[in-house]
């Protein structure tokens, strides 16, 4: 380890993992460690063995839960947009090559007591129970003026400027009714809470359109899902990486970073220490740089079948809006299943997760357990959401930010960009890369 290093990157998550790819694959000698002897930090898909370590100490798994290698359990819920960023990222850097994508069968509401499917079709549209008939007519028209909608053509605005005007006034304008604002805001526009009511209305709109166009890639639902679960994806950048030179080390301890004169020089580990003028960590690895803004809880839960009202499912998106358990966020149910190579035949998973907001965490997901049906196995989570204090120009050591409560990666992808910008002092501009096929022709000529 005792080498000199253009970057030393600390911990294995994603974020972490998507940036050693990137700036292995322009030349920079990246080492890259983790105190874990798996990938995917908190982004980590875990055995059994692995699991019941984590939250029993190592407790041995039940012999009915089935073998320790057909499980490979998500540690945090989050689902891709099929034209998302992450997507964009993986075709850029062409670490599609590393995984096989399923897609996410599809995605629920809660409304009034019930779940309800988020309509994927004109058709499904048209008999869903979401909305009455002349809602249905309200809705259509708004979701029309959405799709026209172009800020560079005054034609299309109706007399409203997205650019400034509040959504609540956009809502307003087409008459939509609460029900209606809360299935648009938080099931198809994917906000957590309702502040973004007051702000303008151009960030809803490209959340919806995200959401729509991700949709008619696919039909059925929006989202893909890797098999193998997520720590699928870090281990794909973390190939990408050793592909170009990148030097990654497991199960390796940090023990301290190094700085001279108030920049990083280097990370010490035992009596080793490895040489660098750049540092790139998850919070954990820099917890004095770092401040907490929330806590997240999450329970992964087995289960001996679907859940209910599903129409038998075997992997979902269900959304229950804050204002339908007179919360101030959303709670979030992910579920996946045997079909993923997640978990055992006879198994389905479902992670349960939202933003605490009380001394009693538990009680606040029950809305989302009790739709669960028979739960196997629980294990909860509870975890702080932190951010960097400082942007980390100064001392170069630039810190990523935990994974937070939303159920896709795009705010994981900002934080990627953001990361980028300030290590290289460049745009990340993704483009489409030449396939390995390609490649290999372009060697061959």
């Amino acid at each position: 380890m005792d080498e000199t290093y253009d970057i030393i990157v600390m911990g294995t998550g994603l974020t972490e993992c998507i940036l050693s790819g990137l700036l292995s694959i322009e030349g920079k000698k990246v080492l890259h460690l983790d105190r874990n002897d798996y990938y995917g930090g908190d982004s980590a898909s875990l055995n059994l063995t692995q699991l019941f370590r984590q939250f029993r100490g190592g407790e041995a798994p039940p012999a009915e839960l089935g073998r320790d290698r057909d499980y490979n359990v998500d540690l945090i819920p989050k689902f891709m947009m099929a034209n998302g960023e992450l997507v964009k990222i993986l075709v850029h850097t062409d670490v599609t090559r590393y995984l096989e994508f399923k897609q996410i069968a599809g995605s629920f509401v809660y409304r009034d007591g019930k779940i309800a499917k988020v309509p994927a079709s004109e058709m499904e549209a048209v008999r869903s129970p979401l909305m009455g008939l002349f809602e249905k007519r309200r809705a259509k028209k708004f979701f029309e003026f959405v799709q026209n909608y172009k800020q560079e053509d005054p034609s299309t605005h109706g007399g409203i400027d997205i650019a400034v005007t509040p959504m609540q006034n956009v809502y307003e304008h087409f008459g939509l009714e609460a029900g209606t604002i809360d299935f648009i805001g938080h099931a198809l526009a994917l906000h957590l809470e309702d502040s973004y009511l007051n702000r303008p209305a151009f960030e809803t709109f490209d959340r919806i359109t995200l959401y729509m166009s991700s949709m008619a890639r696919w039909g059925k639902s929006p989202y893909l899902y890797p098999l193998y679960g997520l720590g699928e994806l870090p281990q794909g950048f973390a190939r990408l990486s050793a592909i170009y030179g990148g030097t990654y080390m497991l199960d390796k301890k940090v023990d301290e970073i190094v700085y001279e004169d108030g920049k990083v020089v280097g990370v010490r580990s035992g009596d080793e220490i490895a040489k660098c003028s750049q540092v790139i960590c998850d919070p954990s690895y820099a917890p004095e740089k770092v401040q907490k803004v929330d806590r997240v809880i999450r329970a992964i839960c087995l289960l001996s079948g679907p859940i209910p009202n599903t129409e038998n499912a075997d992997s979902f998106q269900l959304i229950i809006p804050q204002n339908q358990v007179k919360r101030k966020n959303d709670i979030y149910v992910a579920g996946v299943s045997s079909s993923h190579n997640v978990c055992e035949k006879n198994h389905y998973l479902a992670i349960v997760s939202t933003i605490i907001e009380t001394d009693n965490p538990q009680v606040e997901i029950q809305p989302g357990l009790d739709l669960l049906g028979p739960i196997v196995d629980m294990f909860i989570q509870i975890a702080d959401i932190s951010e960097p204090i400082q942007n980390g120009t100064t001392d170069q050591v630039f810190v990523s930010k935990s994974y937070d409560a939303t159920s896709h990666f795009e705010t994981v992808c900002d934080d990627v960009k953001d990361l980028y910008k300030r290590v290289t002092g460049n745009t990340l501009v993704l483009k489409q890369r030449p396939s390995q096929e390609e490649e290999q022709k372009e060697m061959a000529a």
